[in-house]
């Protein structure tokens, strides 16, 4: 019986990477597999998931999946998403359809909250309807499990503005609860935050 997986994690939680680990495993025992990701990311490359430590594979965009015949994705014997906090929910509940009426096991990987600490719908929506859900953990500066995408700038800590921004380490630290709130980036980092755009 097939079931809709969400793994989450802040930033730098291997997410991508245990999305294209997935998909590898897959092909490996020769079943067919289908990487893809929401149009949004473009950051790497429109059809190109990419992780942090050089792995990467050619994907479709979400919006394309949602387009496929249903014979067509019956053919796959899983359907890998990464960046799934940026569907919409009705694209996750499309998500949930590919689980529930043809039987293809559908694996989201992707980020819980925003840089506020506020969930996207995306990931909102899988809390609520995905049948497993797990995180994936990472560490701050200090030890302690990161579970903030903390958004900074040369200013420190960016505390409103949209909520998509695409970036990478150049735009975001992962931090633990406590230093999110500090505002501090590291050990040596005064408490300093940048409260508008």
């Amino acid at each position: 019986m097939a079931k809709l997986y969400y793994y989450y994690g802040a930033m730098g939680s291997s997410k991508t990477a245990n999305a294209l680990m997935t998909h590898f495993n897959y092909e490996e025992v020769g079943q067919k597999a289908l990487l893809c990701k929401p149009a949004i990311d473009a950051r790497d490359g429109e059809r190109t998931v990419y992780s942090r430590i050089g792995l990467q594979h050619d994907c479709i965009l979400l919006e394309e999946l949602q387009q496929m015949k249903e014979e067509e994705i019956r053919g796959y014997d899983c359907i890998i998403v990464d960046e799934v906090q940026f569907a919409t929910p009705q694209q996750v509940d499309f998500l949930s359809d590919i689980v529930d009426f043809m039987d293809v096991p559908v694996v989201c990987y992707g980020l819980r909250a925003d840089f506020r600490n506020l969930l996207f719908p995306g990931s909102e929506r899988l809390i609520a309807i995905a049948d497993v859900i797990q995180e994936l953990k990472t560490v701050c500066w200090c030890g302690r499990k990161a579970t903030c995408n903390t958004r900074y700038n040369e200013h420190g800590i960016v505390r409103s503005g949209p909520q998509v921004m695409l970036g990478a380490n150049d735009s975001y630290v992962a931090l633990c609860r406590r230093h999110f709130k500090l505002g501090m980036l590291g050990p040596d980092a005064e408490a300093k935050e940048q409260c508008a755009e």
